[in-house]
């Protein structure tokens, strides 16, 4: 029993050598690199503190504006509201999104349906052309389906119109949101960064009103020149079904004849701001509040005019007070190209030819707010 034993010495140092060997796995790390799998896998990563710890707001990130720039949520009522007006921007803009979308694609199936009439006539008129019998059938059936095609480019319009309208309703929410944005500003409670995303959400309407300005002037000039296009072809089409009966060609119809023939006439009287000046316009509008309800005294003004003179033409001249920064002579010049463009609108919804008004611009020191002076010429 005696060769089992171990001095007591040894002993203690067989414990300590043990103690040693855990203190070096457990409480030291390892210093060379050749660690094993599980000692490098205890790596922890400490998060940072939260705001709150140091008494500051909580700034939560949200989706970046159009620029890039990124939205702050800052707590206080005007963030929250500054939200809501973000998120009414946003439907909006998908809104404008689905109505440019829609456009897009009439526009598409307008192309394709005047390439179809387009070639039914030169088919019927080629055959016209070279001689063919009274009524033929083959023709008779073209001229049918061309019809066709045009009653669909006609359907077209009442498309287009209710697009313009749709738009229309976008851009009295647009104007609605940057009123709200700029009324934002004035309210209490607010941070530095309230501020700046508030400047970052008008800038961002702003854009949007722009975009919904230059959807309303497309949809606008569509309808007048497919409505235009439309009632050209519907005479041409009489004439052209005179010479299917007959069989031998006639040509385009009369009426576009005379259309033709004065349109150059029209379009050589000189556009002059001074000589218009000079003369008192027929209408003033003034733009000094908003919402400006003008659309009734135009039109009884203009149809008086009409009657007058059947064939007057108009001009719309946009005012600007020559007054103030230059800063502000921009932004008043920029409006009045605005409200030129309303009135524009306006007068093509009545039922005027676009060929048949102007536009320019002057500037006065003779008005307090941008203008838009109508003239007969």
């Amino acid at each position: 029993m005696s060769r089992f034993r171990l001095p007591a010495a040894a002993l203690g140092a067989v414990v300590f050598l043990g103690g040693c060997t855990f203190a070096d796995e457990t409480l030291f790390p390892v210093l060379t690199g050749e660690g094993s799998a599980e000692t490098s896998a205890q790596t922890v990563d400490i998060p940072a503190a939260p705001a709150e710890a140091n008494g500051l707001p909580t700034l939560a990130a949200v989706p970046a504006s159009a620029t890039g720039d990124t939205f702050l949520e800052t707590g206080t009522a005007v963030g929250e509201r500054v939200s809501r007006l973000r998120a009414d921007l946003s439907r909006l803009q998908g809104s404008i999104g689905v109505h440019d979308g829609q456009l897009t694609q009439l526009q598409a199936e307008s192309v394709q349906d005047a390439q179809r009439y387009n070639e039914l006539i030169a088919n019927v008129q080629a055959r016209l052309q070279v001689g063919t019998t009274p009524g033929n059938p083959i023709l008779v059936r073209q001229w049918n389906e061309a019809q066709g095609v045009l009653d669909k480019v006609g359907s077209d319009i009442g498309r287009l119109n209710n697009v313009a309208n749709g738009v229309a309703d976008d851009s009295a929410l647009a104007a609605f949101i940057l009123e709200s944005t700029r009324a934002t500003f004035g309210l209490t409670g607010a941070v530095d960064e309230d501020h700046r995303q508030l400047a970052l959400l008008e800038d961002d309407v702003n854009r949007t009103v722009v975009q919904i300005d230059r959807l309303l002037n497309e949809l606008n000039d569509d309808v007048a020149r497919q409505s235009n296009y439309v009632s050209r072809e519907r005479s041409n089409l009489t004439i052209l079904s005179l010479a299917v009966k007959n069989g031998e060609i006639f040509g385009s119809s009369l009426a576009n004849r005379a259309f033709a023939s004065a349109a150059p006439a029209a379009s050589q009287a000189p556009t002059q701001v001074g000589s218009a000046a000079r003369t008192r316009p027929l209408v003033v509008i003034r733009f000094d509040r908003p919402n400006v309800e003008y659309e009734q005294p135009l039109f009884t003004a203009l149809s008086e005019a009409l009657q007058r003179r059947p064939e007057a033409t108009f001009e719309l001249v946009g005012v600007t007070p020559e007054r103030g920064t230059p800063a502000q002579v921009a932004l008043n010049a920029s409006a009045a190209r605005r409200n030129t463009q309303g009135v524009l609108r306006a007068l093509t919804s009545m039922g005027l030819p676009r060929n048949r008004v102007d536009l320019s611009s002057t500037t006065s020191g003779d008005v307090q707010t941008a203008e838009v002076h109508v003239y007969v010429r």
